[in-house]
């Protein structure tokens, strides 16, 4: 059924959310009432983690599931017109995808390092790009999922070179779209227990404090929910005991 609020709801496009702090921040959102599109490169998984939420909310026409490829500006523009056409508006985009071989300089693979490259750095630019438009029309946000990695380097990591380089895209990308009206906010977390730790060779998370992706996406959406006017730029978001 829809009401005056189901069709006046914000609605934010995510990419990379079908699970870990994705799909924990899509949860959050449709809780609230949102209108959520995310993107993933299944389709399958896509279809499947859309109806878990149309089952667990009550809600499918509040979810939209689009196949894309971050790293392709076709694919990335396409699914922000797919989101604005399905929901007539684009208020907030979250820039999430992303992942690491978790190898380094000495080491790693030069082949891993480029798609990671591409997809935590080209990716989210191309996702600005995009949504700019439909964003200033709105006067809507921008959330950018970092890392601590990327405001403490680790020592020869090209995951942390990859989230510095977020980082700066967050600034630059502020500077360029605050006179529009258009809030930009970086969200670096600390060690998350997510999937992320699946590709690390010792196939879980390391010891230590961790947060949740829940705590995470507490903080994505606080900084989605800020009153007109006001625009938080980076939250550094670690678990209490995690040094660095």
């Amino acid at each position: 059924m829809k009401t005056e609020q189901h069709t006046t709801a914000p609605v934010t496009l995510i990419t990379g959310g079908a699970s870990g702090i994705g799909a924990s921040t899509i949860r959050r959102l449709l809780a609230a009432g949102h209108r959520v599109a995310v993107t993933g490169r299944d389709r399958g998984r896509l279809d499947r983690f859309a109806a878990e939420l149309a089952t667990e909310f009550d809600e499918a026409d509040a979810v939209l599931p689009v196949a894309a490829d971050t790293t392709d500006f076709g694919a990335v523009r396409a699914a922000v017109e797919a989101t604005v056409e399905r929901f007539g508006r684009l208020d907030h985009v979250i820039a999430n995808a992303g992942f690491s071989d978790h190898g380094n300089l000495a080491d790693g693979d030069p082949d891993a390092w480029r798609e990671m490259l591409l997809v935590n750095v080209l990716g989210p630019a191309l996702l600005v790009k995009a949504a700019l438009p439909a964003l200033k029309e709105s006067g809507g946000r921008i959330v950018l999922v970092g890392s601590t990695a990327g405001i403490k380097n680790t020592p020869g990591n090209m995951y942390s070179v990859s989230k510095t380089a977020l980082t700066s895209l967050a600034e630059n990308t502020r500077v360029l779209v605050t006179g529009a009206g258009v809030g930009v906010t970086l969200i670096a977390p600390g060690r998350v227990d997510t999937p992320f730790w699946s590709t690390h060779p010792d196939g879980a998370v390391p010891a230590g404090p961790v947060l949740t992706a829940g705590h995470v996406a507490d903080a994505v959406v606080w900084a989605l929910g800020q009153p007109d006017g006001v625009d938080v730029n980076t939250v550094v978001v670690r678990p209490t005991g995690q040094l660095h």
